[in-house]
């Protein structure tokens, strides 16, 4: 059966109310600045790449860009669920019609869960950098807490704020950083020319071999938050035109760029030199290497800077995600309502900004008090964790875009709501199997440890369920509430209903 489900507030849609968010603020280039500096281009091609090259050979390029199309084909179908359903909360939203309410319960903690942990690892992340960059340029060596703190206040004060604020820094952030990998792009042709052109990077028996599965591990997680474009629909100008334009640039331009800029290494070195720089013990600093090499000293010191802005740029936008979700959250239901409520100046989801800001700074004290390691600790176990939950979102979002379009197009081609949905599902599959059989890259733990810091989203997931199957019983009217975003939406028949 199908229940149609109107807010409350669509009577008033037209007045500005309490929690609502501020609605047409946001553009495609706003929107794709926060998608891109999620990504973190400058972390993925100077931190991962040189990971990915190491464990799995010269076909990291050709996996990057493998990885892009299997997330354009999972685009296709995310921003068809996006025109009619527009939430904060995106995959519990999308999970949640498609699948029906208990799913979408479920979906709901793993993916505040999983954005809160990734947001809390990447204050580890900044510190760990910013710690090491501040050193090597003046000497002083400060606890990584101390810049983790800083970052963490600075980043409570803009996601406490109006959104464009926060929109207009990460572009520039983001457009630094993109320059200098360009910079360093464009001296190496300059310098080699076609000399070690070569197209083995995209070769599939390179790209597809037996080491690939850890190398897909980083080149799927390079791609992560494509998906937040949907997050902020709701305050987004002309949301059914600029969410999906914005998803589809930000994921192309990530799969070119990072297949573009990795290559570059190869025509830096050829694919033997490539090859032999990246089995050794100094691989992870090959960008570094380069960009000393090709442009200058102070490029090189440039990157070193760049490095630290683009994590901080990646947790601000996580920060943005995080804190939707959780107003989201509050607004259906599923959360405590003080969440929901919005700053009445800045039309910003205030409350749940503060409570992800309290947490970030929770997880820094908490690594300090029991000795941890800001990156192989704060960083990879949340990450890790993390990183999983959200591709297992994907994986289901693609199975309820499905179900909802399954009797009804609604207008959307059969390319766009089933082939690539479909497609993009079983591209996501085997992208969770690599990452699950290769976890250990992700944490650096081994053995059981690695099922006990994942059981808990399996546990969270059974919860939600739980919980929305008794809420249906108790309180059929809250229970509606759960999914409904701010339009009149038309929930798919629940799974289990008569």
């Amino acid at each position: 059966m199908s229940a149609e489900v109107t807010p409350a507030a669509n009577a008033q849609a037209s007045q500005p109310q309490a929690g609502s968010l501020k609605s047409g603020s946001l553009g495609v280039v706003d929107i794709v600045f926060f998608v891109v500096a999620a990504a973190a281009p400058l972390a993925v091609v100077a931190g991962a790449a040189p990971l990915a090259f190491m464990l799995g050979g010269i076909g990291a390029p050709g996996a990057y860009v493998f990885s892009g199309i299997v997330y354009i084909l999972c685009a296709a179908g995310l921003t068809a669920l996006a025109r009619h359903i527009r939430s904060a909360g995106a995959f519990y939203a999308f999970i949640g019609n498609g699948l029906g309410r208990p799913a979408g319960a479920g979906a709901a903690l793993v993916a505040l869960s999983s954005y809160a942990l990734i947001c809390f690892g990447f204050f580890g992340f900044f510190g760990f950098y910013a710690q090491s960059a501040v050193r090597d340029l003046t000497g002083l060596d400060v606890h990584w807490s101390v810049y983790a703190l800083i970052a963490a206040v600075v980043v409570a004060v803009l996601g406490y704020r109006r959104i464009t604020i926060g929109a207009r820094l990460l572009g520039i952030l983001m457009g630094a950083e993109v320059l200098i990998l360009v910079v360093l792009a464009v001296a190496v042709l300059v310098t080699e020319g076609t000399t070690n052109f070569s197209a083995e990077p995209f070769a599939p028996k390179n790209v597809f071999n037996p080491t690939s599965g850890s190398m897909f591990v980083l080149a799927l997680g390079a791609f992560l938050g494509f998906e937040s474009t949907a997050i902020y629909s709701e305050e987004a100008k002309q949301p059914a035109r600029t969410v999906p334009r914005a998803t589809y640039f930000a994921v192309a331009f990530l799969a070119l760029f990072y297949g573009f800029v990795t290559w570059i290494a190869s025509a830096a070195y050829g694919v033997d030199g490539l090859v032999k720089v990246t089995t050794s013990d100094s691989f992870q600093s090959l960008y570094f290497t380069m960009i000393d090499s090709y442009v200058g000293h102070w490029a090189k010191t440039a990157m070193d800077v760049l490095m630290v802005t683009s994590i901080f740029a990646a947790t601000l936008a996580f920060h943005n995600a995080t804190s939707r979700y959780l107003f989201a959250l509050g607004r259906d239901g599923v959360m405590p309502a003080r969440f929901a409520r919005t700053n009445p100046r800045f039309d910003s989801p205030s409350n749940a900004s503060v409570a992800v800001s309290i947490g970030s700074v929770i997880a820094i004290a908490v690594t300090v008090l029991l000795g941890g390691d800001p990156y192989m600790h704060l960083l990879l176990w949340t990450n890790g964790v993390g990183i999983v939950g959200v591709v297992l979102l994907q994986l289901v979002c693609m199975i309820a875009v499905l179900r909802y379009f399954a009797k009804d197009r609604r207008g959307h081609g059969v390319f766009r709501v089933y082939i690539a949905p479909a497609l993009g599902a079983v591209g996501l599959a085997a992208g969770l199997w690599l990452m699950l059989s290769n976890f250990e890259l992700l944490t650096g733990l081994t053995g059981w440890v690695n099922a006990l810091l994942l059981a808990p989203m399996i546990v969270l997931a059974a919860i939600g369920v739980v919980w929305a199957v008794r809420l249906r019983r108790r309180d059929p009217a809250k229970y509606t509430r759960i999914g409904q975003g701010t339009e009149a939406i038309e929930v798919v028949g629940e799974l289990g209903d008569d």
